[in-house]
């Protein structure tokens, strides 16, 4: 049996009972935090011209809904992770739009959410050690949607694999310069989406996928992973729950960009709003992913009128931001805001400062990819060197992340032991940060954090609830759906319906232009500007 068929296997058939309490609670939050995600989508600019292209979030059509719902909660950085991809935009928005369609209750919406993070997520985790993380892993939506799909049709095992085998033939292969140069950002999981529904309709009607795609020498893994790991699609079925390792997004910011800006926010929240021209410098201290990030990104910001993508990466603006207004929301990244000369002054103040301890604390956890360097083993060493060179090798050897050896050996006993691995339910992510504000008087304020507000961690463990409530209400959402979402395994289907119809039509009762705008104008820094 092949991986894929093992994981088909498995997915096919999972009930909710199955999973462990802590785990539907956090795919409760899931579906609360991306329904505000797609809110804050809803209330962009950007989000309108999605909707005049391809209609409301709620449609007839349940296909065309789930392409709509994905595009909208995608590309502000907005959207929940876990430590194998951004799973929401497609394990989320999927079955959120089949469960309306075919009238499921809530047990087998949550369900399908959980068996959609498991395949999606896993099938990352394989191809994690290549050219492709976070956004631009498409391939992470064409398993979500796939999977998402089949079990809310509880379909069976052998379509599933016919589905991935047809998907997976096909993947999608992003480019940086379009990704950041441009709005195609916002196509970023609708596309791969869209791929992997079309892929269900083509197996519901006979069409034959090949069951070993994933694993063969000439299949996805081959071509899309640097150091494929197979062994992970499968490792700890029914017992490891990469559920667990869901990150919830508390505001909109670029990967490796969260504890940055939390630490910027304590800040804002000590001194009050500094002055711009009393600001000397804004240190930034972060790990190499961080770094690595920003400067893709930054190369896209000059000129009077950067590329939203560009600037909801790179870390400067979102820091100034937050130091300015004590906040930082999808407001923050459509105009007046994104053009407030104020903002950009002390963007510029920001000097992004690489420190090795942090890059290790990141390799130690399992987000963003820190599982997956265990994993490989001595085989992570190729990738390492690619992505930091040979100090970021020195680093995870340090760190006990690559165990010595070479040859086979070596590797088997690291897949033996990681994929023995009993539980994701103390899984972290590390992305730390330390920002110092050096003002004109000689004085300077520092803040330090370790695993961002939301991040998968103890405190997010304690309190997720009340992080993604927090979240949705901030979108303008009502208290009322929010507190439904904590019974949604209790809930038949015509309130599920309800529920879901209620978080997004309140998105729209006002222009979200307007909306928007209007935010903006509230925030200090942009009155000035204008």
């Amino acid at each position: 049996m092949s991986p894929l068929e093992e994981l088909a296997a498995w997915a096919s058939a999972v009930r909710l009972d199955d999973a462990p309490r802590r785990v539907v609670e956090l795919a409760k939050s899931q579906v609360l935090s991306q329904l505000a995600a797609v809110r804050g989508g809803l209330r962009h600019p950007l989000g309108q011209a999605l909707v005049r292209a391809f209609g409301p979030p709620i449609q007839p059509d349940p296909a065309r809904s789930a392409v709509v719902l994905s595009a909208l909660g995608s590309w502000l950085h907005f959207d929940d992770t876990a430590y194998a991809g951004h799973l929401s935009n497609s394990t989320v928005t999927v079955p959120l739009a089949y469960a309306l369609a075919r009238g499921l209750d809530g047990r087998a919406l949550l369900t399908a959410v959980i068996a959609a993070n498991e395949c999606a997520a896993r099938i990352t985790a394989a191809a994690t050690l290549g050219p492709f993380r976070g956004q631009m892993a498409a391939h992470t939506h064409v398993a979500g949607a796939v999977a998402g799909r089949l079990r809310a049709e509880d379909a069976p095992a052998r379509h599933w694999v016919d589905a991935l085998g047809l998907a997976f033939a096909m993947p999608l292969w992003s480019l940086t310069h379009g990704f950041m140069a441009s709005d195609a950002r916002l196509l970023s999981s609708s596309t791969p989406v869209r791929l992997g529904l079309d892929a269900c309709d083509a197996a519901a009607a006979g069409l034959r996928g090949a069951a070993d795609i994933l694993d063969h020498p000439r299949g996805f893994l081959a071509r899309f992973a640097t150091v494929p790991l197979p062994e992970a699609v499968t490792a700890g079925l029914g017992r490891c729950w990469h559920t667990d390792t869901l990150s919830f997004k508390v505001h909109p910011s670029g990967p490796g960009s969260d504890a940055a800006v939390d630490c910027a926010l304590a800040l804002h929240a000590a001194l009050g709003r500094p002055r711009v021209d009393e600001v000397v410098e804004v240190e930034v201290h972060v790990s190499l992913y961080t770094l690595l990030v920003h400067r893709a990104a930054a190369a896209y910001l000059d000129g009077p009128e950067p590329p939203l993508s560009a600037v909801a990466t790179t870390t400067p603006y979102a820091v100034a931001t937050a130091l300015l207004t004590g906040g930082l929301e999808p407001a923050d990244f459509a105009h007046p805001a994104v053009a407030s000369p104020l903002r950009w002054a002390l963007a510029a103040k920001v000097r992004l400062v690489h420190d090795e301890e942090m890059t290790a604390a990141l390799l130690t956890a399992e987000a963003p990819f820190g599982e997956a360097v265990r994993l490989a083993g001595e085989r992570a060493v190729g990738w390492l060197r690619d992505f930091g060179g040979d100090r970021l090798v020195e680093l995870a050897r340090e760190a006990g992340q690559v165990m010595p050896g070479v040859g086979d050996a070596a590797g088997s006993r690291r897949r033996s032991f990681a994929t023995t691995r009993r539980s994701f339910a103390t899984a972290t992510k590390m992305t730390p940060a330390r920002v110092v504000l050096h003002l004109a008087d000689g004085a300077s304020h520092e803040r330090r954090v370790d695993i961002p507000v939301g991040a998968a961690g103890p405190d997010t463990r304690s309190r997720h609830r009340h992080l993604v409530r927090a979240k949705f209400l901030a979108t303008g959402g009502s208290p009322e759906v929010a507190d439904a979402v904590r019974r949604l395994d209790l809930l038949p289907a015509a309130e599920v319906r309800r529920l879901v119809t209620a978080a997004l039509d309140m998105a729209g009762r006002e222009g979200p232009a307007r909306r928007a705008g209007a935010a903006g104008r509230e925030r200090p820094d942009v009155a000035e500007a204008a």
